[in-house]
C-alpha cells in the first residue's frame, strides 16, 4: 500500500510539472502583453515592470480602421457553419458505410481513406481554379461547400469506427417499431454518437479557427479577414512592431479555444477512447 501511495504521489508530481511546463508559453505570452519591446527582448524577467493594459486597448483597434470585433465575427462566420456542416455530412456518410451494403462499398471506402495521403500542395491549385470558376473567391463558400459535401475523410473514418461498435440490433429494433433508416439514424444512433460527434466538432473547430493558408488563398478583402490573417496583418502594417499588442491579440484569440476545450473535455476524451457502448 505504501509503495502504491508513493507511486501515486510521484505520478501526480510528474503530471503537475509537465502541466506547468506545457502552460508556461501561454503564461509568458499573457505577461508579455503588459511589457514594452525593451522588456520583452532586453530582460529575462517573467513579470513586467507594470501592468499596462494599453496593448489590449490599442491592439483591439486593429489596422486600417478594422477592429478585432470584425475579425472575430468573420472567423465565427466561417468556423460555426463549417463545424455544423462537417459533423452533419460526415456522420451521414459514415452511417452509409457502417450500416449499409451496396455495390462497390469497399473500393469506395478505400478510395475515401486514400485521399488522406494526398498532400495539400497537390490539390491546392486545382481546388483554387475550381472555386475561382464558380466565382467563390473572396467569399466563404470555399469553406462551406467542402463541409456540406463531407469531404473530410478523417472524420468519416473516425465516425465509421465508432458506429461499428454500436450494436446493429438497435437499428433492427427501431425498424420493427416502424422507423425508417433516417429516423433510426437520428433518433437512435445520433444520441449514442455524442462523444464521437463532439470530438469531430472540436477537431474541426480548432483546425478551421487556426487555419491560415486557406483564408490567405481565398479571401483578398481585409474586411473579410479572419483572426489568423489579422494577426499577420498587424505585424506587416508597422515598421516597428509593438509586440505587446500582437501578444495581447494572440492571447485573446486563444481564449475561445481554451474555453471550448475544457468545456467539452469529457466528450472529447470519450470520443477518442471509446469505440462503442459501455457495458
Amino acid at each position: 500500500m505504501k509503495k502504491n501511495k508513493i507511486g501515486h504521489y510521484i505520478a501526480n508530481i510528474i503530471i503537475t510539472v509537465a502541466g506547468v511546463l506545457m502552460l508556461f508559453p501561454i503564461l509568458w505570452m499573457f505577461l508579455a502583453t503588459f511589457k514594452t519591446n525593451e522588456e520583452i527582448f532586453g530582460s529575462l524577467k517573467l513579470l513586467p515592470n507594470s501592468f499596462d493594459f494599453s496593448g489590449y486597448i490599442e491592439g483591439w483597434k486593429g489596422t486600417a480602421g478594422i477592429t478585432y470585433s470584425t475579425y472575430f465575427i468573420n472567423t465565427f462566420l466561417i468556423v460555426i457553419p463549417v463545424v455544423i456542416f462537417t459533423v452533419a455530412s460526415c456522420s451521414l456518410v459514415a452511417y452509409g458505410f457502417a450500416r449499409f451494403k451496396f455495390p462497390g462499398k469497399k473500393p469506395l471506402f478505400m478510395l475515401l481513406i486514400s485521399t488522406l495521403m494526398l498532400p495539400n500542395a497537390v490539390i491546392m491549385i486545382p481546388r483554387y481554379a475550381l472555386f475561382n470558376s464558380f466565382g467563390w473567391v473572396n467569399t466563404y463558400m470555399p469553406f462551406y461547400a467542402p463541409a456540406v459535401l463531407g469531404t473530410y475523410p478523417f472524420f468519416v473514418f473516425m465516425l465509421v469506427q465508432f458506429m461499428r461498435g454500436l450494436p446493429k440490433e438497435l437499428d433492427e429494433s427501431a425498424y420493427i417499431d416502424g422507423c425508417g433508416s433516417f429516423q433510426a439514424f437520428v433518433q437512435i444512433l445520433i444520441p449514442l454518437m455524442k462523444p464521437a460527434l463532439f470530438s469531430a466538432g472540436l477537431f474541426q473547430f480548432i483546425w478551421t479557427y487556426n487555419d491560415y493558408l486557406n483564408p490567405l488563398l481565398y479571401i483578398n478583402s481585409a474586411k473579410k479577414y479572419t483572426i489568423s490573417l489579422a494577426l499577420k496583418l498587424s505585424i506587416d502594417a508597422e515598421s516597428v512592431i509593438p509586440w505587446n499588442k500582437v501578444m495581447a491579440m494572440a492571447f485573446v484569440s486563444n481564449i475561445p479555444l481554451i474555453i471550448l476545450f475544457f468545456s467539452a473535455q469529457k466528450y472529447f476524451v470519450e470520443g477518442i477512447a471509446t469505440q462503442g457502448l459501455k457495458g
